[in-house]
């Protein structure tokens, strides 16, 4: 089973790092989350799985993420979500399962949408839909509001890097034109979303209000009690690997 590590340069100019495997389809779309990149334990997992079953896999980074071109604060919701688009048209073939991790199932959301007949099912991972809008813009303190105001960029804390993320006017406002939980989701493939109940970050019931938005019948959501945000214990990880299973056999059907 080949991989394939390359570049995909956009219209845009932008180069998107990228790693690919040959395999059968409908192939597997990894899609990070928020400030990851595609060298992360889930992504690197993922891609095991499927090189085991032969089937096709591609994860990669967003422009001003990890190996790829630009600079994080230039990025937004919707630059990010054409990546993916780009990406999916560039680099797959066939039908795909889209599987988003945290803002990565909110970009599969946008792709899905832009590319109905490529998406075979979702799968998302402590789906953060409409985050930009409902979780970090009431989070912020009024003297960040003050300095995001003022210099159109605040710098808020994080757990999961060294130093803290810039966070950009534009990327509020931009996230404010792709929002998805407002209304039902056009989306009837199968969905499987999981996220933990000790999720600090984005609350379990974000997940719920996806369920409750997708317009499909085959949509399920599995708690896992005790899991945080990554969900990414071995255990975990197992859950991921069933119901990713359970999801390819329900899309070869759905594909023939």
């Amino acid at each position: 089973m080949s991989v394939t590590e390359g570049v995909l340069e956009r219209d845009g100019g932008e180069r998107l790092a990228y790693v690919r495997c040959a395999g059968q389809g409908p192939g597997v779309m990894f899609l990070g989350g928020f400030h990851s990149d595609m060298t992360g334990l889930k992504a690197g997992w993922l891609q095991a799985w499927a090189q085991a079953r032969g089937r096709a896999f591609l994860r990669f980074d967003y422009s001003g993420h990890g190996a790829s071109g630009g600079r994080f604060e230039d990025g937004c919701i919707g630059q990010w979500a054409g990546d993916a688009i780009a990406v999916l048209d560039a680099l797959t073939d066939g039908p795909q399962i889209l599987v988003g991790s945290s803002m990565g199932a909110w970009l599969a959301i946008l792709t899905a949408l832009a590319r109905p007949q490529r998406a075979a099912a979702l799968l998302t991972v402590a789906a953060a839909p409409d985050f930009t809008e409902d979780l970090m813009l009431p989070a912020l303190t009024t003297e960040q509001r003050q300095v995001l105001q003022r210099d159109g960029r605040v710098l808020l804390p994080s757990s999961y890097a060294d130093g803290p993320y810039p966070i950009t006017a534009q990327l509020l406002d931009d996230g404010r034109r792709h929002l998805v939980l407002r209304a039902p989701l056009p989306l009837t493939q199968p969905a499987r979303l999981l996220h933990g109940t000790a999720d600090v970050d984005v609350p379990w019931s974000r997940s719920l209000q996806l369920l409750e938005a997708l317009s499909g019948d085959d949509v399920r959501l599995t708690l896992i009690k005790g899991g945080d945000h990554r969900l990414s214990s071995p255990a975990q990880l197992a859950v991921l690997g069933q119901t990713l299973d359970e999801l390819s056999a329900c899309c070869d059907g759905y594909c023939d």
